[in-house]
């Protein structure tokens, strides 16, 4: 272990055992309170925004390693350790070892992550406690039931079901089972997941709500025995089991279905000794009726830590009248034995919140994860933004895909929301794909905009897609983009006539053409010329007047110029002005350009290449689809393949994703092997196409199952 100290740390010093966003956004509560700040870092962290901002910064071999950041805090002096969310922050054995040290865990005691950690467990102690619950069965530890078993208990508690580990969260193992038919497979397949995720394969399975909404209660429990609750957040938009769009409070809640809840999850932290800031989430669905009467809520699980989410119980929640409270501050207090500092009578809400999830993940090519270096960043003014990364790091497949969250306040929700779509416009991150545009797409949704919402509602009634082919003014700004980096400084023209590149030669004006391809999208030829007509170059800058034609159009005028740090690309085409953000990839020369929420990575390409068709019509190269590691090449040079044949296994975020060939034919190269880093869109097979005439040859392969586990 080593340690990178910039300023001594103070007595009262407090050690974050995390990582990301929620590091920096515990150590920012720390420096306002006046304590020191310790944070842990691998090695891939070791110039990460969060070891930057505390005051000392040790290395670990890894996030997980309990025994190294207890050591960690002890070295450092800490007195106390936060653990944020994710990685040890429900861990009972990690809190056991920090009290055992003598050092304060800012959390529940261990007794509570234990009763709570485990599905079955909370759900027996909160049902004594009077909390609704959803009926069900439970298998006992080390006890499956057999199948007889798991169809006679299925039928008494009637179909759909929902089967999910009782072990671990995240989305990990659950199945959906709509008959008996599915029953005995997706029970299997579940317990498989399970054990190999939390090495414990015990099944808790209950009703399967229909459209249900997913609404939590933050609380805060002192040693004194105040227990508050601070209203609920509506957390029903998610994809694969995992939040994309928070807001507090819900649209669907009347103040007294709020009073009842709250009241509820009041009772379950009580029912298991809990201290400190915790979330009971619950299933909520709507009967026919309406009204108070017309909500059916029951218990989920408890969160014994803060959530993701936070942040919008922070901006709504009213002390006295008093707008804003800060849930880290409250945490450290009562870890120190200071009693709450309000009751439940002094708790009110104004306004409303949202919180919007900036992931590195496609969301047009199924939510996979991407990657890439953070090449510029512009978070927008007016907005809260708790980000983890920073100009010059690297998105990787080693941590969660969550880069930082937007947050934005509004007297209503209509307001809002109209303020999280100008942020998301204004938020521009280059060199890694993020899901931006697609919250976008998704906060314009009708049933969003309604507050019509549901755990769905992304699956089952997507958002607009995005556009399937790119604008033609991205094509012209990005050939604009290249054409100005052939245009001399200012003060120093080419000594070369023909290097001047404003189209003259002898014979007529010349075209110069780029060939530009962006990821998913065909390619497009892009002429540009100098407009002589226009005018000159204009001076002190690089910039100038064109004419431009895609592919087979009509030549457009068009005006670019760069801003002089050269972040910033303005460009007037077709009589509109836009303004992009800029930047280049020098590992893989790729451009990247955003506006509006939107961002393009285009590369160029030989122009001789325009004779070719798409790549997977033509050369028969397959593409990895998301940067991670090669598990697989289950096929060879020379092998006959069939189209869908498994080509290469790539994994990300402990997602394995089989890339298929896209036609039957033969292999004629294989350009990875297994344990190889890839990028996005790396090169990993090439099929020449063909009728293979037989059975392929090579090996057996299937198709290996798709499973995801998040911090």
């Amino acid at each position: 272990m080593t340690t990178t100290p910039r300023t001594s740390p103070s007595p009262a010093t407090v050690l974050v055992a995390n990582r990301g966003e929620i590091a920096l956004r515990i150590i920012r509560t720390l420096k306002r309170m006046g304590i020191g700040s310790v944070a842990v870092h691998t090695d891939a962290d070791a110039g990460a925004p969060h070891t930057l901002a505390a005051d000392l910064a040790l290395r670990v071999d890894g996030y997980l390693d309990s025994a190294a950041i207890v050591a960690a805090a002890l070295d450092a002096g800490a007195a106390m350790v936060h653990p944020g969310y994710g990685f040890l922050s429900e861990n009972a054995d990690f809190a056991r070892a920090c009290a055992g040290a003598g050092l304060v865990f800012i959390g529940p005691p261990a007794s509570a992550i234990e009763a709570m950690g485990d599905k079955i467990r909370a759900k027996d102690t909160v049902a004594a406690a009077g909390v609704p619950v959803l009926g069900g069965f439970t298998e006992k530890p080390g006890q499956p039931l057999d199948d007889d078993a798991l169809l006679r208990s299925a039928e008494e508690t009637g179909y759909p079901l929902l089967i999910k580990p009782s072990a671990g969260g995240g989305g990990k193992g659950m199945r959906a089972v709509r008959s008996a038919a599915d029953l005995v497979s997706a029970a299997a397949a579940a317990r498989r997941e399970a054990l190999a995720s939390f090495g414990d394969s015990t099944l808790l399975v209950e009703r399967l709500v229909r459209r249900p909404r997913h609404i939590e209660v933050q609380v805060l429990a002192d040693g004194h025995g105040t227990v508050v609750h601070l209203g609920e957040r509506e957390c029903s938009l998610q994809r694969r089991h995992q939040k994309v769009v928070e807001e507090a409070p819900s649209p669907l809640l009347t103040a007294a279905q709020r009073t009842a809840m709250g009241e509820a999850a009041v009772a379950a932290a009580r029912s298991c000794g809990y201290t400190g800031a915790g979330t009971v989430e619950f299933i909520a669905e709507e009967s026919a009726n309406g009204g108070d009467a017309g909500l059916a809520f029951s218990f989920l699980e408890m969160n014994t830590r803060l959530q993701v989410e936070h942040p919008v119980t922070e901006e709504v929640v009213a002390i006295r009248g008093e707008r804003g409270v800060d849930l880290v501050e409250l945490q450290v207090r009562v870890a120190l034995g200071e009693p709450l500092p309000f009751g439940q009578d002094d708790v009110s809400w104004q306004g409303h919140a949202v919180e919007s999830r900036i992931y590195a993940e496609d969301a047009d090519r199924g939510f996979l994860p991407t990657g890439g270096p953070v090449l510029a960043l512009s978070e927008p003014a007016g907005a809260r933004v708790d980000s983890g990364v920073a100009v010059g790091g690297e998105v990787t497949s080693a941590f969660d895909p969550m880069l930082a969250k937007v947050i934005t306040w509004g007297p209503d929700r209509a307001e809002a929301l109209r303020r999280m779509d100008a942020a998301l416009a204004g938020y521009v991150l280059l060199g890694c794909v993020t899901n931006t545009a697609f919250l976008r797409r998704l906060l314009h949704h009708p049933r969003v905009v309604a507050g019509d919402l549901s755990t769905d509602l992304i699956e089952s009634e997507p958002p607009e897609p995005a556009p399937g082919t790119l604008p033609e003014h991205v094509y012209a700004a990005a050939a604009l983009d290249h054409q100005l980096d052939l245009e001399p400084g200012p003060g120093s023209p080419p000594a070369d006539r023909f290097g001047t590149p404003d189209g003259w030669r002898m014979g007529g004006p010349a075209w110069t053409p780029w060939r530009l391809r962006a990821p998913r999208h065909d390619s497009a030829v892009v002429r540009v010329r100098r407009d002589g007509a226009a005018g000159a170059r204009e001076p002190g800058a690089v910039s100038g007047a064109y004419l431009v034609r895609v592919d087979d159009g009509a030549p457009v005028a068009a005006r670019a110029r760069r801003s002089a740090d050269g972040s910033r690309l303005t460009v007037t085409h077709a009589g509109r002005t836009r303004t992009y953000a800029r930047a280049c990839d020098p590992a893989t020369g790729h451009r990247w350009l955003g506006a509006d929420g939107t961002a393009w990575s285009l590369h160029e390409e030989p122009v001789a290449s325009a004779l070719r068709d798409d790549d997977a019509a033509s050369d028969g190269t397959v593409r990895s689809p998301m940067p991670g590691t090669v598990l697989a090449v289950p096929v060879e040079v020379g092998q006959t393949v069939r189209e869908g044949t498994p080509l290469a296994v790539v994994e990300a975020m402990k997602m394995e994703h089989s890339v298929p060939s896209p036609f039957d034919g033969t292999v004629t190269r294989v350009a990875v092997r297994p344990g190889a880093s890839v990028p996005m869109d790396a090169a990993l097979v090439t099929v020449e196409p063909g009728e293979p005439g037989g059975t392929p040859s090579g090996p057996s392969v299937s198709t290996p199952a798709t499973s995801e586990e998040h911090q």
